[in-house]
């Protein structure tokens, strides 16, 4: 029987090696294992036990084709600007007006990340490419859909964050690592047909799972936090 300490260690670990991994092995990822992170995530707690998550697995044949469908709506949004129109999310996942702290935490991400790579401010055909990395799933071998049924409200979206989080550091714990993205949001009128949701599902967001590339520099990029008493007040 584990102790304790050794317990708090296991959960921690699982919890600060968690990262957004940007580059995947091809190593495949058993159904099993897949199906015993899902089960153990299931145990996230869910508004009056609504369990608002549905969650479609894609692997080999299907996982291909709709990376390949999406990157070429990609693609042709970068040729016609106009064809973003046709794009657009179900829901808004960030503001549609930036203030500070958090367009100052966005703005230091982003060309945190565009540095590591070598890749500048002028550079727009290695943006677009980085970009479109996240319609490969990072070369991940498998990449998992969220949706959630719209008549649901925003309480949902917050246990559905719980479940997502139960994911991640379940794969942790098992050696893997996981990026979620919100960046296939826009193209939720080529994804849903694609897994065969019905009507009454919304896309939430895309993750991809497999084990991380450690050869490749951009899984060196560690993302700042700011420290508890910036964000934290002690009420008396």
């Amino acid at each position: 029987m584990s102790t304790p300490s050794e317990n708090i260690a296991a959960v921690d670990h699982a919890i600060t090696s968690r990262m957004s991994a940007r580059a995947f092995t091809q190593q495949p990822v058993p159904r099993e294992l897949i199906t015993e992170i899902l089960q153990v995530a299931s145990r996230a707690p869910s508004g009056t036990n609504t369990q608002p998550w549905k969650v479609y697995v894609l692997q080999g044949a299907s996982r291909d084709s709709l990376v390949d469908k999406v990157c070429a709506a990609h693609e042709a949004m970068r040729a016609n600007p106009e064809v973003a129109q046709q794009y657009q999310e179900q829901y808004d996942y960030y503001p549609k007006q930036w203030i500070s702290p958090f367009i100052d935490r966005r703005r230091e991400n982003g060309w945190g990340l565009y540095g590591l790579l070598g890749i500048g401010k002028a550079d727009k055909e290695q943006m677009h490419l980085q970009h479109q990395r996240n319609f490969k799933f990072f070369d991940a071998p498998v990449g998992l859909m969220f949706t959630i049924n719209p008549v649901m409200g925003r309480g949902s979206m917050f246990d559905y964050g719980m479940f997502v989080q139960n994911i991640m550091l379940a794969a942790r714990a098992r050696g893997l690592h996981t990026c979620p993205q919100a960046a296939w949001n826009s193209f939720h009128s080529i994804i849903l047909p694609h897994i065969g949701a019905g009507e009454g599902e919304m896309l939430v967001c895309g993750l991809a799972l497999g084990w991380a590339d450690d050869s490749d520099k951009v899984n060196t990029f560690v993302t700042p936090r700011v420290p508890v008493d910036e964000f934290t007040q002690w009420v008396d």
